[in-house]
């Protein structure tokens, strides 16, 4: 009997990972502009509301259509995640590079510490970004001191 190999196709590679404010896609050059990039968030008190943010990834080596998800995991309490998103991207050629851009409004971030943006295509893990959030004292004589 001769047993059928079915060969799966590796997933896209991770080329970067970038936390922002806004991303901003030139129409004529499709070119992205990467506003305000960061890594760390300072709060006065928990839980915290951000208001907007940006996720900015290019991915490589693709075949063909794959479903990219982005999740934001609390490291701190198991994982327990505070936002998924997914897009689905056609890779043509295996050297394009996509853009793809996550807009993310209204995450309340519930404590300070760690949390991890992570990227899948499908539900193989391709890579991370860090966020450090940090409680901050506001300066003396602020009106909003508590």
């Amino acid at each position: 009997m001769v047993e059928e190999r079915t060969q799966k196709l590796p997933p896209p590679v991770l080329l970067s990972v970038i936390i922002c404010d806004l991303v901003i896609i030139d129409r004529i050059t499709d070119r992205p502009s990467i506003i305000g990039a960061f890594e760390a968030i300072g709060a006065p008190k928990y839980p915290a509301r951000h208001s907007r943010l940006a996720l900015f990834c290019q991915l490589t080596n693709g075949h063909g259509k794959e479903k990219v998800n982005v999740k934001l995991v609390d490291v701190q309490e198991e994982d327990k995640m505070l936002f998924e998103g997914a897009v689905e991207q056609e890779f043509k050629d295996v050297r394009q590079v996509a853009n793809l851009t996550f807009e993310i409004g209204g995450i309340v971030f519930p404590h300070p510490g760690e949390y991890r943006f992570q990227v899948y295509a499908g539900t193989e893990f391709l890579g991370e970004r860090r966020i450090i959030c940090r409680q901050i004292k506001r300066p003396k004589g602020d009106k909003n001191n508590e």
